[in-house]
């Protein structure tokens, strides 16, 4: 009940923000970032800490600027979020373009299934969107559900509307396995925090890091070539993505090959752009298992 009551008091007000032209959606975010960064204070503390081990070479004030930096773009991101609900397809390949989509023309030319991966970095969501638009195969990216059972209705049909089909990360592996051979590729983000003991341990942003190895697993299992999705924010919201085969033949991979090698991309890109990464959620939350060795 509660739930249901949330979402329909704040649906109208969602649709509202979302109908608003761009340059009005902006003036909305310039407020909310005064709201979530200077009266909300909304995990700075969290997002300084990650910062600064990060970035041990910083002074503060650098800390800072970058902290404020990231603040304006994540009011952004939640803007062009809501934006999502009602932004037309030539409105997504306006904004997002793909820049090496030859590409993914030689990978699809080969009849061959492939797989994408990224982190929480630059607007995803409006890179997969992009993505499956510019691909004549099928897009499947892996989510992981909400709570409110409402929005998440809500976020799922504003990511499907594109040609996007998404599959719950707890069914992945049952439901990539019988789409194999059927011209599709499959879209993992892959910064989340994972489980100490399923976890492959890294280096990541000069902190020890749990790392999904699913997409590693799917990877081998199948040989399904990975190619990086690496995001650049051209101006306010403008971005390209350029793209990377890191492996055609992922068989051929020693274990953790594949997962360092992704992980070290997407530390690549944050050292070159830290404002665009989604520094509010906790990446260094476990700690390594004494007898693990990676």
């Amino acid at each position: 009940m509660m739930q249901a009551l949330i979402y329909y008091l704040t649906i109208p007000l969602i649709y509202f923000v979302s109908m608003l032209p761009f340059w009005a959606l902006y003036r909305v975010s310039d407020l909310l970032y005064i709201v979530v960064y200077y009266v909300a204070g909304y995990r700075k503390e969290m997002v300084f800490r990650n910062m600064k081990k990060a970035f041990p070479q910083k002074t503060d004030q650098e800390i800072k600027e970058i902290q404020k930096r990231f603040y304006r773009f994540f009011t952004d991101i939640v803007v062009e979020t809501l934006k999502s609900f009602t932004i037309s397809a030539e409105q997504v390949k306006e904004r997002c373009k793909i820049i090496d989509i030859a590409l993914l023309e030689e990978i699809e030319a080969q009849g061959k299934d492939y797989i994408f991966v990224t982190g929480h970095y630059g607007n995803w969501e409006l890179t997969g969107a992009s993505l499956s638009l510019n691909s004549r195969y099928t897009l499947y990216v892996l989510y992981k559900p909400l709570s409110n059972k409402y929005f998440d209705r809500l976020i799922y049909k504003s990511r499907v509307k594109f040609g996007i089909h998404l599959i719950s990360v707890k069914e992945s592996f049952e439901k990539i396995s019988a789409l194999i051979g059927t011209k599709s590729s499959f879209g993992f983000i892959s910064d989340q925090a994972a489980k100490p003991e399923k976890a492959y341990w890294t280096v990541f942003l000069n902190q020890e890091a749990a790392v999904f190895m699913g997409t590693e697993i799917i990877a081998k299992k199948y040989n399904l070539p990975i190619v990086y999705v690496s995001i650049k924010r051209v101006k306010r919201g403008f971005y390209e993505v350029y793209l990377e085969k890191l492996f055609d033949n992922p068989k051929k991979t020693k274990k953790g090959e594949i997962t360092e090698r992704y992980t070290k991309r997407l530390e690549q890109d944050i050292i070159e752009n830290p404002e665009i990464w989604l520094w509010t959620h906790n990446r260094w939350k476990h700690k390594k298992p004494e007898k693990r060795s990676n």
